[in-house]
């Protein structure tokens, strides 16, 4: 029986990888901290494409949360072929306005976890020597601007431990993918659907299932990393290259984040 862990998986891009797992045959552990929204998703998920679905509220920003959800799986059996590390969060906002229990939960949810689930998971992967780890990463791991300093800077890490972690189980049979997109047309930013539709027709944006099927395709053809997008692939060079005094100077301009005196 093959079975994909996926984190996040109540709604969203993580409802999108469930989708694209199961339609592929794979048995799902999907995994979120809303617990009415994961047994419903869960048992959608089993009546449509006919596939055993475990579904878990956890709160993965918690310690401990990656050791209790491998104890769970091990304890029903579960060997985990694809584990899809997709939990996270997003805020604007400068750092020292933000409150500090926010500031632990996106690290929670970026950084430790899932260093912990790949660090559980990968070690039963390399003994039986075959299996997948995805990691979602964003196009901001190389742009750490004002507002969004934590949640860029826990993504690049999130890059750069995915591509460590590769090379050290490359040899056992173990890919790790490393997904870097741009804005995704999800709940996750809080735009009204018509700006939404809007940011997709204008390439700015991608709808969540194309992401996925991309993501998926690059994880089991073993590639290291992908930026979906051409527009992504356009303007990152341009993007990473404006001085940091001129992005500080245009949002504040912009009024997107105050000033404080």
């Amino acid at each position: 029986m093959l079975w994909s862990l996926i984190t996040g998986a109540s709604s969203g891009i993580g409802l999108a990888y469930a989708k694209e797992m199961a339609s592929r045959g794979y048995n799902l552990v999907i995994v979120s901290n809303e617990e009415q929204a994961i047994q419903e998703r869960g048992k959608e998920l089993a009546d449509t494409y006919k596939v055993e679905v475990v579904a878990l509220y956890r709160d993965l920003a918690i310690p401990g949360a990656a050791r209790e959800l491998y104890d769970t799986c091990r304890e029903r059996g579960i060997e985990v072929e694809v584990l899809i590390n997709n939990a996270g969060m997003f805020f604007f906002e400068e750092m020292v306005e933000t409150r500090e229990q926010v500031v632990e939960k996106m690290l929670y949810l970026h950084v430790q976890t899932p260093t912990m689930l790949c660090r559980l998971f990968a070690k039963d992967m390399k003994a039986r020597r075959h299996g997948y780890i995805l990691n979602m990463s964003s196009m901001s791991a190389w742009i750490p601007y004002p507002g969004i300093g934590e949640y860029a800077s826990t993504k690049a890490y999130l890059k750069a431990f995915s591509r460590a972690l590769r090379s050290e189980l490359a040899d056992y049979g173990v890919s790790v993918t490393v997904l870097c997109p741009g804005a995704v047309a999800t709940n996750l930013y809080n735009l009204k659907d018509n700006l939404k539709t809007l940011a997709i027709h204008l390439g700015i944006m991608m709808r969540p299932e194309k992401l996925v099927r991309k993501g998926v395709n690059a994880m089991f053809r073993k590639k290291y990393l992908l930026m979906p997008g051409l527009l992504n692939k356009v303007f990152m060079p341009l993007v990473v290259i404006l001085p940091h005094g001129f992005v500080r100077w245009a949002m504040r301009k912009s009024k997107l984040l105050t000033k404080k005196n």
